[in-house]
Formats: C-alpha cells, sequence, structure tokens
C-alpha cells in the first residue's frame, strides 16, 4: 500500500486503522510517499512506533521516490495538498473580496484547488497503471473528491473517492438514536459535500422522521442548516449546504473582523502535532488529532481498502460513476452514494429520484464540476471563467471573470497547464 501524501498529520489515524483491521487486511508492505522530509520524518516516526507497538509485522517505507512508493503496489491513496495550507489560505480568503464565500472545496476556493490538484492526481493515477500491481486501485481523499473522482473516472482509470461525512453521519445518527452506527442503513444521496441523509434504516424501520422531530437544534448547529428547512426537507443535509442554504450568512460572517481562515487554524495545530509526533515516548496517535478534522476518514477508507482487496460485497457510501443509479444525471457523471463493494468495484445501488429541489442542486453543481475538470486539464481561462459561472457560489459573470484572474495569479506556481512557461 503506498500513500501519496504520507507526511500528512492524518496518517497515524491511517495506520491505526490498519491496525484496527487486520482480520480482514494484512497489509506486507505500507510506503508513504512525502516530497517534505520533515513531515516525512516526524510522521513517519511516528506511524512506525505506533505500528511496533500495535504487534504489527509488515515494513514500512518512507520515501520521496514516487517510482518506489508506486511501484508493485496493490492499492495507491492519494492524500496531497498542492501549495498546503498556504494555498489554502488564499482558497478561503481571496473570494471573500469579490463579495463570494471563502471554502477549499466548494466555491472558487474549490475551484482553484481543482486547478492545482487534478493534473497531479491523474499523473500520479497513469503511473500507477503502468508501475502497480496488476488490478491496483487508486484511493482517493484529496479535496474536491467528487471533482477529483470524476477527472479520474473520465481518464478510465481504476480509481474510488471517498470522503468521511457519511461515516460521521452515520456515526452521529447512531449517538443520538442510542443504537451502534454500524446497525444505521444510511440513505446517503447527491454529490461529494452535496449530499443529504434522506432515510436512516434501523431493524427496517425508518428513523429519520424521529431524529428531525427530537433532536433538530443538535441538528441545526452540527449541520448549519436551520431547523426550519430541516424539516422542510425532511433529510439531513451534510455540512457543506449550509453554504448554499445561507450563503449570505455565511459570506457576512467572513467579512466581519476578527474571522480567521480555517487553514490558519489548522496551521497551527499542524505545528503542534508534528511537535508531538517527534516525542520518541509517543507511541499512539494524540488526542489532539481529533481537533484536525476529517474524523473517522481512516476507518471509512481501511474498510473501503479491505472490501474491495476482499470481495466482502457490503454497502458503503464512495463516489463513482452514477451508471443509472440515480436519475437526473448521465451514466458517467460521478455521484457519491451508496455502493456495494466487492474485488471489482464499488457498484452504486439503485435510489430515490431526488425531488425537484435537491435534483436541481445537483444538476447545476455537476454542471460546474464538469467544466472544472475541463478547465484543469485545459489550462484555458475561458474554461475557468465559465465553470465560475455555473458554480452556485458565483454565478455572476463580472464578478466571475475577475475571480479567475485573482485565482490565477495567486496560484500562478502550482498551475503549468495555464501558464507553460
Amino acid at each position: 500500500m503506498a500513500v501519496v501524501g504520507g507526511g500528512s498529520t492524518y496518517t497515524p489515524e491511517l495506520v491505526d486503522s490498519l491496525c484496527a483491521h487486520e482480520d480482514r487486511l494484512v497489509v506486507d508492505e505500507l510506503v508513504l510517499l512525502d516530497p517534505d522530509p520533515d513531515r516525512l520524518e516526524a510522521v513517519g516516526g511516528l506511524a512506525d512506533r505506533i505500528l511496533r507497538q500495535r504487534g504489527w509485522a509488515g515494513e514500512l517505507v518512507t520515501t520521496d521516490d514516487r517510482t518506489r512508493a508506486i511501484d508493485g503496489a496493490d492499492f495507491v491513496i492519494i492524500q496531497l495538498r498542492v501549495g498546503g495550507q498556504a494555498a489554502r489560505h488564499t482558497d478561503e480568503t481571496l473570494p471573500i473580496g469579490y463579495g463570494c464565500l471563502g471554502q477549499e472545496t466548494t466555491g472558487p476556493g474549490g475551484l482553484a484547488k481543482a486547478l492545482r490538484t487534478v493534473p497531479l492526481v491523474l499523473e500520479i493515477a497513469e503511473e500507477t497503471a503502468h508501475r502497480a500491481a496488476p488490478g491496483a486501485w487508486v484511493v482517493d481523499f484529496t479535496n474536491p473528491v467528487g471533482i477529483v473522482t470524476q477527472a479520474l473516472a473520465d481518464e478510465g482509470h481504476r480509481a474510488v473517492g471517498l470522503c468521511n461525512v457519511a461515516i460521521t453521519v452515520q456515526r452521529r445518527i447512531g449517538h443520538y438514536l442510542g443504537v451502534d452506527p454500524d446497525a444505521v442503513e444510511l440513505e446517503h444521496v447527491g454529490l461529494n459535500h452535496l449530499t443529504w441523509a434522506r432515510s436512516a434504516v434501523v431493524d427496517g424501520v425508518d428513523r429519520m422522521p424521529e431524529l428531525l422531530d427530537r433532536f433538530s437544534p443538535e441538528l441545526e448547529l452540527e449541520s448549519g442548516t436551520p431547523a426550519g428547512l430541516l424539516r422542510l426537507l425532511g433529510a439531513l443535509p451534510s455540512y457543506y449546504l449550509h453554504y448554499y442554504y445561507c450563503l449570505d450568512h455565511d459570506v457576512a460572517d467572513q467579512a466581519a473582523p476578527g474571522w480567521r481562515s480555517r487553514a490558519e487554524v489548522v496551521a497551527e495545530l499542524e505545528a503542534e502535532l508534528l511537535a508531538e509526533y517527534r516525542d520518541p515516548s509517543l507511541v499512539t496517535k494524540p488526542e489532539k488529532l481529533w481537533w484536525r478534522g476529517g474524523s473517522f476518514y481512516s476507518e471509512a477508507a481501511v474498510r473501503l481498502i479491505a472490501s474491495l482487496h476482499a470481495g466482502t460485497g457490503d454497502v458503503q457510501v464512495v463516489d463513482v460513476r452514477n451508471d443509472g443509479a440515480l436519475s437526473g444525471l448521465p451514466d458517467d457523471a460521478v455521484v457519491e452514494i451508496p455502493c456495494t463493494v466487492d474485488r471489482d468495484g464499488a457498484h452504486p445501488l439503485p435510489q430515490r429520484p431526488l425531488p425537484a429541489d435537491m435534483s436541481g442542486l445537483v444538476a447545476h453543481c455537476k454542471a460546474y464540476e464538469r467544466l472544472a475538470v475541463e478547465a484543469a486539464l485545459s489550462g484555458s481561462r475561458d474554461t475557468m471563467i465559465r465553470a465560475l459561472v455555473a458554480n452556485p457560489l458565483v454565478g455572476q459573470y463580472p464578478r466571475a471573470e475577475q475571480l479567475a484572474d485573482a485565482l490565477l495569479s495567486a496560484n500562478r506556481q502550482f498551475l503549468p497547464r495555464f501558464f507553460p512557461e
């Protein structure tokens, strides 16, 4: 197993989950690939201590050589961040000056991240196809997952996208209902970071109406969507939907004095985590890692990889081609829905049609995602402007053109397709 971006502070979560699931997935060699030697030393050191403490018998390799990492791998996990937290800070702050939302996976910031990320991920996937083991899988955690996975699917790569939203929602619903979260069958439907949990079935009974009735204040706080709208929808939107439902409010919050970007907060937290990781007496993932975000992502990752490896045929929520599962979208559109997972991949399960308000927003955002992929690969400023106009969180032409030029200028060093010189 090769982890591209193995110097991420998330990696100790991943190795911890690998040890916890050795009954389903035995890894002989784990390779952490990262271009930053300091991060790789700190993260790799803690990873090794966790693995040895847990009795893992495999070989851990740290390297900055992509060929070494990918060669012979059965699974290539991609969790990279082009430009690091500094580029993320730009994603989250530059749009505010144009009256738009600053966010790293949606809106104009999400487009900037896609432009930086898609070409590199496709390059890694192409190398995987040639150097990795026959039938190797690319598992993408890199945001924006929906756009990145769409690009991978369009190129025909053996790839699956994964986000932690679905498993987190499942865990929270289990908590509120007082049941084992794994007993909650979640009808989680839409696009990455644009999904709704439409039902939560426990022992054959849909508990979603009860959940919305009993816990609407708590769910409003967690989702960011007002309780009144939760009742109107009859569903639980993912956290990222409040950026659409409460856009003006969110933009005003970001423009207020004292607001800090998430990138600033994470950069400080990562510095603290890396300092802890360098402590040779630390042999478990630190409690502070929980505050980094991405809760349950590693558990979802290992479950997915184990099922792809063992052909389990269980149901998991992942990002894959639609293939007729969700009406209103073409077969080749990447969606985020429940799938059965076996050695041949993740197979989307047929879903109930979405109501008009949900299906309209999904179609709108999918059009934007398609243009985002096209812009990332072509290096076309015109296509980038079209993508911003198509994005529901931008939508206006003069603003889109100004944003395009500002984002291109700020990201110039990371966009060789736009600036081939």
